[in-house]
């Protein structure tokens, strides 16, 4: 059986976690003909986090069940790609711990160009108030300290960001 392990993308609403995963999940798909499951945060929510809202506990019990989820994946030899802001260290730290074969992105991306790209009109309702706690505005994003790799979608195309995860995946043994 070939190796699991999970690609486990985190950053503020907007930086692109969604786009990136989508493009490194064909890439594996199609380069490397592995089964790939992306574990989207806005999908996830809807079904299998209904009713939580956003206070950290809320936030961390999300993020556990995404781990625990990507865990079952990657230990049947799936690539798992979870793509949820996962604001907190801690809790993504027990997510690593939890799977084993973890890779953590950071898609680093200005808080003003996440603003502009603000699909959803999440941080316009935040800034107005109608949104409490939301990441990056009045609750926090703890970037990661040591991520396998940092994306910048600020000034990489989503190709050159998809490119680099998948030269760390090759050079951590992933793919033999």
């Amino acid at each position: 059986m070939q190796k699991g392990f999970t690609i486990w993308f985190t950053g503020l609403s907007g930086s692109g976690k969604s786009t990136v995963s989508k493009l490194v999940a064909k890439k594996i798909r199609e380069e490397y003909q592995r089964n790939v499951e992306v574990l989207d945060g806005d999908v996830v929510r809807q079904n299998l986090s209904k009713g939580l809202g956003f206070s950290k506990e809320d936030r961390d019990t999300n993020i556990l069940r995404i781990a625990f989820v990507a865990m079952l994946l990657t230990r049947n030899g799936v690539v798992a790609i979870t793509a949820a802001i996962s604001p907190y260290r801690d809790i993504r730290q027990k997510a690593r711990e939890s799977i084993g074969n973890f890779i953590e992105v950071h898609v680093n991306c200005p808080l003003e160009i996440c603003e502009q790209r603000d699909v959803k009109g999440l941080y316009k309702k935040a800034r107005a108030g109608q949104i409490k706690l939301f990441t990056g505005i009045d609750d926090p994003y703890e970037a990661p300290d040591e991520p396998e790799v940092v994306i910048y979608t600020d000034r990489e195309s989503p190709e050159d960001s998809a490119n680099k995860i998948i030269n760390k995946i090759k050079e951590l043994g992933y793919f033999s």
